[in-house]
C-alpha cells in the first residue's frame, strides 16, 4: 500500500513537470511571436521535434521514414483536400547536411570505397528508407546573407561558422575574420595578391587585348578545378566570364559553402572515377591554380576527362610547383606531363614564371596524324561524349563532331551575341531556328510575368543564386540576362540532352535526377524554377513530398520557389505550405501562355529558428 501511494506522487510530480514544462514552451513561443515580422523567426523549441533526424544516423527506429514512400500526388481527404500535417526539425549538427555527400552515410553503410580514386568524395545516395524526413534548421544567428556586389567581399560569419580556413590559409589571403563577418580580399594560394592581378597576368600572356580574358567574348565559359572559396572565378565576372568553379567536400570543408554565399556560381564535385557532369566542348578555358590533382595517374584520364570538357581551341591554365621547380621530384612530373599532352595533340601557348598554359587543337588533324598505337587512343566511335550521369571516366582522347572538325572551332558566336544566336548542335536534336527563336520569346514573356507577380517582394538586389531545375534550351535563364543574378541551370538526366546547348549559349549548369538530392549546402539559393519537374518525377514513380523537402534545403530563408505544373501538383505543393512553413506570393493562376493546363504557383519560404539556436546566440 505504501508503494501504491508513492507511485501516485511520482505520477502527480510528474504531470505536475510536464504542465509546467509544457507552459514554459507555450510563453517561449507567444514571446518570440509577439516580436515576429516579415523576417522573423518560427521557433521550435522540443527535442522530439527531432526524433527522425537521429533516426538516419541509425540511433532510432526507421519505420517512420518510409511512410511518405507511399504519398502520391493528390489530395488526401479533409476540408478543401487540404491536410495539415508536420515535419520534424532536423538536429542542428544537421544544419550543413548534403544527403548524398554526407560522410556519416558512408559510414554508416560501410562502403568500400577506394581512397586513392576521390570515391568517398563522390556522390553516395541515401536509399528512400534511409532519407531525412526533417526540415533542416539554419545555425544559430543565421541572418539573411549580404546583397551582391558586396557579397563577393564579405559575409555574415553567423551564416557559415568556419572559420579554420581562415587560419589555415592567412598567409595566402583567402579570407579575413573581422567581427561578425568574414572578409574575403581576393587572394588564393597561387594568388595571394589578388585575383584581379593573376588573371589580367594570364590574358597578358595569351596577348588578348587590354589584358582582358574575355578576349572580345570569345571566351565566355570556364571551369575552375579545385577552386578554394572561388575567387578566381568571382573577379572573372566583371569581365563578362562566367565559371564553373568545382571543389570536392574534402578537407577545405565548406569553400563551396562560402562560393555560394558570396553570389558565386559554385558546384560541388569532384574529379574521380566518374564523368564531370557537363557535356563535351563545354568550356573555352579550364584552370587550375595548385588544385593538387595528380593529373598522370591512370593513364592521364582526369587530364582526358578534361580535355573531353575543353572546345576546340581551349585552354588549359596550370599554374603549379610542376610549371617551375627545379627539383628532381618536379622535373620527372613535369617531363612526364609535357610527354602526356604532346600526344593529346596540346601544345604550350605561353610559358611564364610559374603558369604555362596549353591550348587544344582546332580540328582533328593531329589525332590522325599520329602514329598507329599512340596513347592514349581515341574514343571508341560509339562513344556518347555528352552521357555523363553516372557514366564512369574512360582514358581516351574525344575527337571533334565532323561540324567542329570541318569549321576548324565550335562555330559560336562571341558574347553576348552568342546567348541569342542558334548555336549549330541545335541539330543534333532537330530543331530549327526559328524553334530556338520561338523558345526565346516565349520565355522571356514568362519571366516578365513571373517579375510581375514578384514585383511587391523583391528589389533590384534581393536575388542573386538562381536555379532552373528543368532548363531545357536554357532560355529562362537567357531572359534574365540584364537583371545581376546567375542561373544553375539543371537538365534531368532522363530528358533530352539540351545541356550543351545551354553551354554554347554562354550559360553553365549541371545534369542532375530530381529523384535524388543536389549536390549543394543547404541555404545556397534565392530562386529556384521548377517547371513540370514534379510531374516528371511521378512518372518515375518518386516521391513528391522528398523532393518539397530537398527544395526546401537548397532554397534561403526569405527566398522563392517558382512552380509551374498541373494542377493536381498546384494542389499537392499547396498542401504543405504550412508545414514547410512557407506562404503563397499570389493565388495560383494560369498565364496568357500556358501548355495545356499549366498552372504558375510562387512561394516564399519563412525565416524561422529554433529555439536551441536563438539561445545560443543570447
Amino acid at each position: 500500500m505504501m508503494r501504491g501511494r508513492s507511485d501516485g506522487a511520482q505520477k502527480k510530480r510528474l504531470l505536475t513537470s510536464v504542465a509546467v514544462v509544457a507552459i514554459f514552451v507555450v510563453v517561449l513561443y507567444f514571446y518570440f511571436g509577439s516580436k515576429s515580422n516579415g523576417e522573423s523567426a518560427l521557433e521550435y523549441g522540443s527535442r522530439s521535434l527531432r526524433k527522425l533526424g537521429s533516426s538516419y544516423l541509425g540511433g532510432d527506429d526507421d519505420s517512420d521514414l518510409s511512410s511518405k514512400q507511399d504519398e502520391k500526388f493528390g489530395l488526401e481527404d479533409g476540408e478543401d483536400g487540404i491536410v495539415s500535417k508536420s515535419f520534424p526539425v532536423c538536429d542542428d549538427r544537421h544544419s550543413e547536411l548534403i544527403p548524398c555527400l554526407d560522410r556519416h552515410l558512408i559510414y554508416q553503410m560501410r562502403l568500400k570505397l577506394d581512397l586513392t580514386l576521390m570515391e568517398h568524395y563522390e556522390r553516395h545516395c541515401p536509399l528512400p528508407e534511409r532519407r531525412f524526413n526533417c526540415l533542416i534548421p539554419p545555425p544559430a544567428g543565421y541572418k539573411v546573407p549580404i546583397k551582391w556586389p558586396r557579397s563577393r567581399d564579405e559575409v555574415w560569419k553567423a551564416n557559415i561558422p568556419h572559420t579554420h580556413l581562415a587560419h589555415e590559409k592567412s598567409d595566402q589571403n583567402w579570407m579575413v575574420v573581422k567581427g561578425e563577418k568574414i572578409i574575403f580580399p581576393g587572394g588564393g594560394t597561387h594568388f595571394h595578391y589578388g585575383a584581379d592581378k593573376y588573371i589580367a597576368l594570364i590574358a597578358n600572356m595569351l596577348k588578348f587585348p587590354n589584358n582582358n580574358l574575355n578576349n572580345g567574348g570569345r571566351i565566355r565559359t570556364v571551369f575552375d578545378v579545385g577552386c578554394g572559396v572561388a575567387s578566381f572565378g568571382g573577379y572573372l565576372l566583371s569581365s563578362d566570364i562566367i565559371a564553373m568553379s568545382l571543389a570536392p567536400n574534402d578537407v577545405h570543408q565548406n569553400q563551396i559553402q562560402f562560393a555560394l554565399e558570396r553570389g558565386i556560381p559554385a558546384y560541388l564535385g569532384v574529379l574521380g572515377t566518374k564523368r564531370l557532369p557537363y557535356p563535351s566542348r563545354s568550356f573555352e578555358f579550364a584552370h587550375c591554380s595548385r588544385c593538387r590533382i595528380d593529373w598522370l595517374q591512370r593513364d592521364g584520364i582526369l587530364l582526358l576527362e578534361l580535355d573531353r570538357v575543353l572546345r576546340p581551341g581551349g585552354y588549359f591554365a596550370y599554374s603549379s610547383p610542376e610549371a617551375y621547380a627545379q627539383d628532381e621530384e618536379d622535373l620527372r612530373i613535369w617531363k612526364q606531363m609535357s610527354t602526356l599532352v604532346e600526344r593529346m595533340c596540346w601544345k604550350i601557348a605561353e610559358k611564364k614564371n610559374q603558369t604555362v598554359i596549353w591550348v587544344k587543337p582546332l580540328n582533328n588533324d593531329c589525332y590522325m596524324e599520329r602514329p598507329a598505337g599512340t596513347q592514349p587512343p581515341l574514343c571508341q566511335s560509339n562513344d556518347d561524349p555528352d552521357a555523363v550521369w553516372g557514366v564512369n571516366m574512360e582514358a581516351c582522347i574525344t575527337p571533334y563532331s565532323d561540324h567542329d572538325h570541318k569549321v576548324g572551332g565550335s562555330g559560336l558566336a562571341p558574347w553576348p551575341a552568342r546567348l541569342s544566336t542558334p548555336p549549330p548542335r541545335l541539330a543534333d536534336f532537330g530543331y530549327s531556328s526559328e524553334m530556338f527563336e520561338k523558345d526565346v520569346e516565349l520565355w522571356q514573356r514568362r519571366v516578365e510575368y513571373y517579375w510581375n507577380i514578384l514585383s511587391s517582394k523583391i528589389s533590384s538586389d534581393t536575388l542573386r543564386n538562381i536555379m532552373d531545375m528543368k532548363a531545357n534550351l536554357g532560355s529562362f535563364a537567357a531572359a534574365l540576362k540584364d537583371k545581376d543574378v546567375w542561373v544553375m541551370n539543371v537538365v534531368p538526366k532522363d530528358g533530352p540532352n539540351t545541356l550543351k546547348i545551354v553551354y554554347d549559349r554562354g550559360l553553365i549548369g549541371t545534369t542532375h535526377d530530381w529523384c535524388e538530392a543536389f549536390s549543394t549546402y543547404p541555404r545556397t539559393y534565392d530562386l529556384l524554377h521548377a517547371w513540370n519537374v514534379f510531374s516528371d518525377i511521378e512518372k518515375k514513380g518518386c516521391s513528391g513530398e522528398d523532393l518539397l523537402l530537398e527544395i526546401d534545403r537548397i532554397v534561403r530563408p526569405s527566398g522563392f520557389v517558382i512552380f509551374r505544373d498541373k494542377q493536381h501538383v498546384i494542389d499537392f505543393v499547396k498542401k504543405y505550405l504550412s508545414p514547410l512553413h512557407w506562404e503563397a506570393v499570389a493565388d495560383p493562376t494560369p498565364d496568357q501562355d500556358q501548355e495545356g493546363d499549366e498552372i504558375v504557383f510562387i512561394i516564399q519560404k519563412k525565416l524561422w529558428l529554433t529555439i536551441e539556436s536563438i539561445r545560443d546566440t543570447e
